[in-house]
């Protein structure tokens, strides 16, 4: 693969860990793996991060699944191949969400569930940090979402401690672009599984990709501007109620 493209991808990782302070000597981090390129690539440039870094740090594979026919030797393998600990937890989240709930909206019922049994299986595995695979582009499109479905400014954190779990969770792909992860995940031939849950593609969340899409095709410093924007957010500029 192209080392420069390689270089500047590690690079991009490794500045999002410092302006958060993701990472430190000696941290445990749980890496959410889920069959995606996101999380694959995650995991394989946490490691490339892990290898140069003046810290030590360890590097756990984590697969929760909801309950879905999955090649998970795939993810285990992978794992292998990295030299990263994996991890299976088996769950029933998806009888819980489609048929006992019967959710009509299941995205984020099914979201916090995995999430919860990821922190929790991280927590009994004496792991401090959990590293999920959310890019620029899940940035924009949660800020989308929020506006649009809330009604108000918000996205999710670089860095969040979560004091149910004790545990701290990560996102070192803030820099990356979707298109990034895509080419990374290409040149390096890394695997990734179809997706096999019944709304797949049938999403709010695949709407607000579409609507950023197609920003980015009239706008395309459109990821730029958004990360200049979330760094140097001024809330002076809003206008909240003071009475």
């Amino acid at each position: 693969m192209s080392k420069e493209f390689q270089r500047y991808v590690v690079t991009r990782v490794k500045r999002a860990i410092v302006d958060y302070g993701m990472i430190a000597d000696g941290d445990r981090v749980a890496v959410g793996l889920s069959g995606g390129k996101d999380s694959s690539v995650l995991l394989h440039v946490l490691n490339l991060v892990r290898r140069v870094a003046p810290i030590k740090f360890s590097l756990h594979g984590i697969y929760v699944d909801p309950g879905w026919d999955m090649e998970v030797n795939v993810l285990r393998e992978f794992c292998e191949y990295e030299g990263v600990p994996f991890y299976y937890k088996p769950t029933n989240i998806a009888e819980v969400v489609f048929d006992i709930r019967q959710e009509k909206n299941p995205c984020a019922l099914c979201a916090n569930l995995r999430r919860g049994a990821l922190n929790n299986t991280a927590r009994d595995l004496g792991c401090n940090k959990v590293a999920l695979g959310h890019h620029l582009d899940d940035v924009i499109e949660t800020f989308f979402m929020s506006l649009f479905y809330t009604g108000q400014f918000r996205t999710f954190s670089p860095i969040t401690y979560l004091s149910r779990s004790g545990v701290t969770m990560i996102r070192p792909l803030i820099y990356l672009t979707q298109e990034h992860v895509r080419e990374m995940a290409r040149q390096k031939n890394l695997p990734i599984l179809e997706n096999p849950c019944p709304v797949n593609g049938r999403t709010k969340r695949q709407e607000m990709r579409e609507f950023v899409a197609n920003l980015l095709t009239r706008y395309p410093d459109l990821h730029l501007r958004f990360l200049n924007a979330f760094k140097t957010a001024d809330l002076r500029n809003l206008w909240p109620v003071t009475k």
